[in-house]
């Protein structure tokens, strides 16, 4: 992976902070930044839900720097933050279903973190900070393409806390100058996606079941369908909008294909590459879903100049590799 650099500084010369780096997205942008050079990449995690599997490749890098830490921990922030140059702010806890069942521990990490984290980064002076926002700040908004000024109200408390999020980096661009990215993701996907949690995503769901043989489950009629995104598109937007000089308010952007996907042709993809032929168990659709996600990707496109440099089935082909051969 990362064979295009999206980029055209000197990483040499500056220090990153990326929270949540032992998870999914964050490894995956720690992996980038270490690859390309970059002076130092600090990771701030307290392993909740992130794996150690995922940073085991970037001990022995002298540019790496592991803090274990609680970002509801302001003390533990201000330390991560100290001497860095750029946060990419990736810790959070996700899952509609989890923040269903747990909504006081969801508003913990992903509200009173996040407040942390604008603090300390604030603070600190640092040069940009960026954060991990969410499609699912939609809510029940019907329009299809998703385009950024129109939402809808939360159907989760995951939603919710991913909505403050935006509130909050809203209002320390207006009252403190300090202005922040929220990159609303759509059904990031790759390697390192853990697909035996018991809030795992559907496509390693989905790449468990075909290389196991096994019939997936899928939730309601399998028409339910979404902007699924391969993580070297969430890796590239945050670069360009970590090293994008002319910001002068808050900005909240998709990050996302512009494609859509049902559950029925996800199975009918991953189930052809691994060549087998095995009916879905079809099951209640879950509380808190949307039934259907578009993103609209011209604002990130003009403002930052992202294009999605891999599509939904190249992707999925390459995860499923990588799957497979982790299998080995």
């Amino acid at each position: 992976m990362y064979e295009t650099s999206y980029h055209n500084i000197n990483l040499g010369q500056y220090k990153f902070l990326i929270t949540g780096g032992a998870g999914f997205i964050g490894s995956n942008l720690t992996e980038y930044l270490l690859k390309y050079g970059a002076g130092k990449v600090r990771i701030l995690d307290d392993f909740s839900t992130g794996s150690r599997e995922n940073i085991k490749p970037f001990l022995d890098n002298p540019a790496f720097e592991l803090y274990e830490g609680d970002i509801r921990d302001i003390e533990a922030c201000r330390r991560a933050v100290e001497g860095m140059d750029y946060i990419s702010h990736q810790a959070a806890l996700g899952s509609v279903p989890r923040s269903i069942n747990d909504p006081i521990t969801t508003n913990e990490v992903n509200i009173s973190g996040f407040l942390n984290m604008l603090v300390a980064a604030r603070d600190a002076n640092i040069k940009r900070m960026i954060y991990a926002a969410s499609s699912s700040t939609y809510g029940d908004h019907p329009d299809l393409p998703k385009v950024e000024d129109k939402i809808g109200n939360p159907l989760s408390p995951y939603a919710i806390t991913k909505y403050v999020n935006e509130l909050y980096a809203g209002t320390f661009s207006k009252v403190y100058n300090f202005h922040t990215i929220g990159l609303r993701y759509f059904n990031v996907f790759g390697p390192k996606q853990d697909p035996d949690g018991a809030y795992a995503a559907v496509i390693p769901l989905f790449i468990k079941a075909a290389l196991s043989a096994e019939a997936p489950f899928i939730n309601g009629d399998g028409k339910t369908s979404r902007d699924f995104t391969f993580v070297e598109n969430a890796v590239q937007a945050n670069i360009r909008a970590l090293f994008f000089n002319d910001l002068h308010e808050h900005q909240v952007v998709n990050i996302a294909c512009g494609e859509s996907t049902t559950l029925n042709q996800l199975w009918k993809v991953i189930s052809s590459v691994e060549d087998v032929d095995i009916q879905p168990h079809y099951q209640p659709e879950r509380e808190g879903d949307v039934k259907h996600s578009l993103a609209d990707i011209s604002k990130v496109n003009g403002l930052l100049g992202y294009v999605p440099s891999v599509k939904v089935k190249d992707g999925l082909v390459l995860t499923y590799s990588w799957y497979k051969n982790k299998k080995k």
